[in-house]
């Protein structure tokens, strides 16, 4: 049954319960005269929260941070990590407030404010979010859900008029997040670093026991030593950070700020800041204009991730210390995530299955449309169309034409090889190939259209990105080329 308010919600606060080392207790600093841009319905039923709350004024007073969570434990937690490859030290919640955790129907979700004040590990920062960067992450974490990408979910879009100062004087906003859990691989580096093995430990058997019982047990359930079922955790987290890498690779998802920090040990999208789905497709894309050396680049997210593994794996070595035990755990991630992504990707090229001949085939797709800057979300989608006879709007996405029907006659020759019906070939095409993703220029939009606090547009896109893979009448532009200004959008570490 749905709770019809707040005060109904099961809280548990599992991470509440941890030592307080972990974090500080403090209220959320809530917005002056705060007005609820938009609730998310599909978020609100995770938690078993009835639609109709998200109406009320005791939703929108919680969740701008003026009142806390009923049963909640607000609090902001302290993690460490390495940020664009270099040790920065002690990091935290700087802008972020933990109001608690809630039992939904099918598990619980931590709930938390992103924007809602300082707390002890703000370092230089003044506690707040932007609309901008809010309606960006609001809407990227329900789009990559449309998409199957692990992620963090979004719940409320809470506004104000209070003046924050970044690039220019911006409008506050708090996004409330929700995810099972928002601990990191920073997390373990900090009592690493700090050389407190206890609080490690500690961590460690919290995420285990609550996220990963099954990393505690043998094949003939009993139950493992302390080492085997770190090593089982460093697992667990190497694989699902692999399909994960997998995943925002076959889509074109930049992440933009994979600092150590920004990784969840849950394996899934964690801190939407200067992300981006590309248009133009770079192999070496970089979406985040603070990173000035590529470091982030789409081809490069896949070694970064296994990089940040590394620095996990270090922090678990006070645990165990195993070396080449914790070496051969991390060797896992590369035919994981190969296989994960050839898997994608053959799919998407509407392949029967993947072949090691079919290297080849990517390669030279993935090269062509890199010298072309060919749309990355058109370029896969028009596939099923030039399946079917309908070869033109593929090419037309290529300066070098010839080389594109060229290329085109290959994968049809590779197609001919699976003998399969074209109809149930490009319809399975059309299933892993999205119409629909949230390009910068249409979040640029919804945002535009938010700050004179008209969350018409957020409808939209959420109407869309919740079900990408199905064309929508009346809505064709959301699905076409970028705009000619959307090439000069930027978005950095301060988005």
């Amino acid at each position: 049954m749905s709770a019809h308010s707040l005060s109904q919600l099961r809280a548990v606060n599992s991470f509440a319960a941890l030592p307080a080392a972990f974090y500080t207790r403090l209220a959320p600093q809530g917005l002056n005269n705060p007005r609820l841009l938009h609730a998310n319905a599909d978020a609100a039923r995770l938690i078993g929260l009835d639609p109709s709350v998200l109406s009320t004024p005791e939703f929108l007073r919680v969740f701008s941070g003026a009142e806390p969570l009923p049963g909640g434990d607000t609090l902001a937690a302290v993690y460490s990590g390495h940020q664009f490859g270099v040790w920065a030290g002690q990091l935290g919640d700087g802008r972020a407030h933990l109001l608690g955790e809630v039992e939904g129907p099918e598990r619980s979700w931590e709930l938390q404010l992103k924007g809602a004040g300082m707390t002890p590990y703000s370092r230089m920062g003044d506690g707040r979010a932007v609309l901008r960067s809010s309606v960006r992450e609001y809407l990227a974490s329900e789009a990559m859900h449309g998409l199957g990408v692990p992620t963090t979910r979004a719940l409320a879009l809470v506004v104000s008029d209070d003046p924050v100062m970044r690039e220019t004087v911006e409008t506050a906003a708090i996004v409330t997040r929700m995810s099972p859990s928002f601990v990191r691989f920073g997390s373990f580096e900090h009592w690493s670093s700090r050389r407190q093995p206890e609080l490690l430990r500690t961590l460690t058997d919290y995420v285990i026991d609550r996220y990963y019982p099954e990393c505690r047990a043998t094949a003939g359930g009993e139950r493992q030593d302390d080492n085997a079922a770190v090593l089982n955790l460093l697992r667990a987290v190497t694989r699902r950070t692999a399909l994960l890498m997998a995943d925002w690779q076959a889509v074109g998802f930049c992440h933009g700020v994979m600092n150590t920090d920004n990784m969840s040990i849950l394996g899934l999208t964690l801190d939407y800041g200067p992300y981006g789905f590309m248009d133009g497709f770079r192999l070496a894309h970089v979406c985040n204009h603070s990173d000035s050396e590529g470091r982030y680049s789409w081809n490069r997210q896949p070694s970064v991730a296994l990089w940040n593994l590394y620095r996990l794996g270090g922090s678990l070595h006070a645990l165990v210390p195993d070396v080449d035990g914790l070496r051969a755990v991390l060797d896992e991630f590369e035919p994981v995530f190969t296989r994960a992504f050839h898997d994608k990707m053959g799919a998407k090229l509407g392949l029967a299955a993947w072949r090691p001949d079919d290297e080849p085939l990517l390669d030279d797709l993935l090269k062509l449309m890199d010298a072309n800057q060919a749309d990355f979300t058109l370029t896969w989608r028009r596939l099923a169309d030039a399946l079917s006879g309908a070869r033109s709007a593929f090419e037309d996405l290529f300066i070098d034409r010839p080389a594109a029907a060229a290329w085109l006659d290959r994968l049809l020759a590779r197609h001919a090889q699976d003998g399969r019906p074209v109809a149930e070939v490009a319809a399975g095409m059309n299933r892993v190939n999205p119409l629909y993703v949230l390009r910068n220029h249409l979040a640029e939009e919804a945002i535009r259209a938010a700050k004179s606090g008209d969350a018409g547009e957020i409808d939209t896109l959420l109407k869309l990105l919740r079900n990408p893979y199905e064309a929508q009448p009346g809505h064709e532009r959301y699905a076409g080329l970028p705009p000619d200004w959307a090439g000069s959008l930027e978005v950095s570490c301060s988005s």
